[in-house]
């Protein structure tokens, strides 16, 4: 059941079809989001971990603010082991999409935790024609996928299922082994219907994690080289869910529900021997939980002074039961627990947003959300750090439409949202790790955002939208999943523009052509980075990269992307794609800047008449040989000569326990891909 058509209410605002989706060439499931104008999603790890997504100046982490449903199903996990709003689409079947609806910014009533940069609801397909695919490719990868739908009653019942492995260039293969299957019945439309879906999906594999860069140009490891080769992981999920809406003369109502069950082990070596010189630094992440919620709304029709008007009332709900470990291993074996913890975390919204039509070129949309949060954290090793909190944060949101003149319409944006923070960091008072005092998290952090801009059809066949942004985030404390306790944060400001282009000149052509610009910085002073950088004097290698300053870690300054598409439904067919990931800073000093990546993709394919394709895709064409991601922090290796200072034989360190916790300071990266080619033979019956 694809989501009902609605009215757009700003410049970014957007809607694509599952066919426009899968028109492109991609590698990874999560990259069928990169149809979301100026939004770049990497991987830094093995492919069976969540991606990593870049959006208006944010690095957003595996997730952070921007939202992700499938199936009005959040992806989005609140006080997971890895990361806040840790959103892994690796269960996603890309042929199974619908359409994808796209926003942008906090100012919409409807949407609540993590949309505050933006939100990406993907719609299911409720029918198709059976079909088969095999795929074979470049580094073994390999994919079945077979999906069919019949006739039930007065329905129709889908049947999906895929199975794929996957090795990569790297010294140490992924060795992914992944299964997925979706079964879904549904009746009538998504005005006039339900459906009820089920999913289930499997994975483990090798990660070959972000390497040093002194180490590659020493000849110390390879580009394709993993410094611990049991890295890796496992997840699975299992799902349910289901949706009702019925529409009449006077409104229209809707509401779905969600049961989903999952977990998650990852064990992770990003520092190598900072903190255990005999059995490096890797440490084991474990989630799994328990979650669901229910949500219903209420569209009223109805006139205010003889215009029309639409007023939606709505409520939406969620509660994670969730179970988390932190533990120190060697070669995936448990080696010392750091934290264990118990969590039960529940949240409660309503909102309102009213419509009215003031004239056919003026229309406005007033709403307001208001969200409670409670939440319960059970610490097994430190019950210091165990306790409950609970939050209240109300969010209005406005927007006005004018137009459209001569197929030009103008927008104006403005509201308040917020994220979640982890709860473990919410009740937290002490380190796990050493008893230092430390300070909580708030619960419920505030945005505020604005936009302005315009799109227009004025070009014949040719669609674009211009959008002038601003977003600040409010001070907080950050909980860090891979060390287990938090770090200050400060406020932040980013602004923008972003350009957008989709020109169809003939049925067999189109073009596409994104470009955004960011600025983004931090707000205030630092005194703590200060400090730390003042107690690194006379240590270079420790020094460089921490002193204090403004600029954000990983926030992209420039994001852009072009490509073509040429076919119909039958005989040849082409796309080519380039993506652009400008420089970041890396540290807020500006001292480490990642190098710039350009990916060109393509494919090359012919469908026959009886419903056979065969397809050809290749990437990173030119065989760029940058970077797919890069940080910039402290680590230790063996061969740096501040290990045998920090870890002398003797075993009286001759550097200061400030230069031996942050390490040599360093340029982190995962390397892109070399060019791959993946051959696709699909059949309809």
């Amino acid at each position: 059941m694809s989501a009902a058509a609605t009215p757009v209410m700003s410049s970014s605002e957007k809607k694509v079809s599952g066919a426009d989706v899968n028109a492109w060439p991609f590698s990874r499931p999560a990259e069928a989001l990169e149809v979301v104008p100026g939004l770049i999603i990497t991987q830094h790890s093995g492919d069976g971990k969540a991606n990593q997504y870049f959006l208006r100046g944010f690095n957003l982490d595996h997730g952070t603010d921007l939202g992700i449903w499938v199936d009005e199903m959040p992806v989005n996990m609140r006080t997971h082991a890895h990361g806040q709003g840790y959103a892994d689409l690796n269960f996603l079947m890309p042929e199974l999409i619908s359409s994808v609806n796209i926003r942008k910014g906090p100012y919409f009533a409807d949407e609540g935790d993590f949309s505050s940069v933006g939100s990406v609801h993907i719609n299911l397909l409720d029918s198709i024609k059976s079909m088969a695919s095999i795929t074979v490719g470049s580094f073994g990868y390999r994919r079945g996928f077979g999906v069919t739908s019949t006739k039930i009653g007065e329905g129709t019942l889908l049947v999906a299922g895929e199975a794929a492995a996957y090795n990569g260039p790297w010294d140490n293969p992924d060795n992914l082994r992944k299964l997925s299957g979706v079964m879904r019945y549904s009746q009538g439309t998504a005005e006039d219907g339900f459906s009820l879906t089920g999913m289930a999906y499997a994975n483990r594999w090798n990660s070959t994690d972000q390497i040093p860069s002194r180490a590659i140009a020493s000849g110390e490891i390879g580009l394709y080289g993993a410094f611990d080769p049991s890295d890796g992981g496992n997840s699975n999920r299992l799902s349910l869910s289901g949706h009702w809406a019925q529409t009449d003369d006077g409104g229209s109502s809707k509401a779905n529900f969600y049961v989903i069950k999952s977990s998650l082990n990852l064990w992770n070596n990003f520092t190598y021997f900072l903190t255990d010189p005999v059995n490096s630094d890797q440490f084991h992440q474990h989630d799994d939980r328990v979650l669901g919620g229910v949500n219903a709304s209420h569209t009223f029709k109805s006139r205010f002074a003889g215009l029309p008007m639409e007023t939606e009332i709505g409520v939406q709900s969620r509660y994670d039961d969730i179970r988390l470990d932190l533990n120190n291993s060697v070669q995936r074996q448990f080696l010392s627990p750091i934290r264990s913890d118990a969590v039960q975390e529940g949240s409660v919204g309503v909102f309102f947003q009213n419509t009215l039509h003031w004239t056919d070129w003026l229309r406005t949309n007033v709403g307001w959300r208001g969200d409670f949060y409670q939440t319960s954290v059970n610490s097994f090793f430190t019950p210091a750090n165990s306790g409950s909190a609970n939050a209240f944060i109300g969010s209005p949101k406005f927007n006005v439409v004018i137009g459209p003149f001569a197929k030009t319409a103008f927008f104006i944006n403005a509201g308040e949202g917020f994220h979640s923070n982890d709860a473990r960091g919410v009740t937290i008072t002490e380190s796990p790790t050493d008893g230092t005092a430390l300070q909580s998290s708030p619960l419920l952090v505030k945005t505020k955002g604005a936009e302005v801009g315009l799109r227009t059809k004025i070009i014949p066949k040719l669609e674009s939208s211009i959008s002038l942004f601003l977003l600040d985030s409010a001070s907080e404390i950050l909980f860090l999943g891979d060390a287990g306790d938090t770090a200050a944060s400060r406020p932040s400001r980013r602004y923008g523009i972003e350009w957008t282009n989709y020109y169809r000149p003939l049925s067999w052509l189109s073009f596409e052509a994104d470009i955004a610009a960011t600025h983004a910085r931090f707000r205030g002073d630092d005194p703590d980075k200060a400090a730390l950088y003042a107690s690194l004097a006379g240590f270079p290698a420790a020094q460089i990269g921490n002193a204090p300053g403004n600029y954000i870690p990983g926030a992209p300054n420039v994001i852009a992307s072009v490509g073509i598409t040429l076919g119909e439904k039958t005989g040849w067919f082409s796309a080519l794609r380039y993506r652009y990931f400008g420089p970041r800073p890396l540290t807020e000093d500006n001292a480490f800047v990642s190098p710039a990546t350009g990916l060109l993709n393509g494919r090359l394919g012919y469908r026959f008449d009886n419903g056979w394709r065969i397809q050809l895709d290749a990437f990173n064409l030119l065989n760029s040989h940058s970077n797919q991601i890069t940080y910039a922090y402290g680590s230790l290796l063996k061969s740096d000569s501040l290990f045998a200072m920090c870890f002398p034989s003797s075993g009286m360190p001759t550097a200061p326990a400030a230069v031996c916790q942050t390490g040599v300071m360093d340029w982190v990266l995962h390397p892109v891909e070399p060019l791959a080619i993946r051959l696709t033979v699909a059949g309809q019956f």
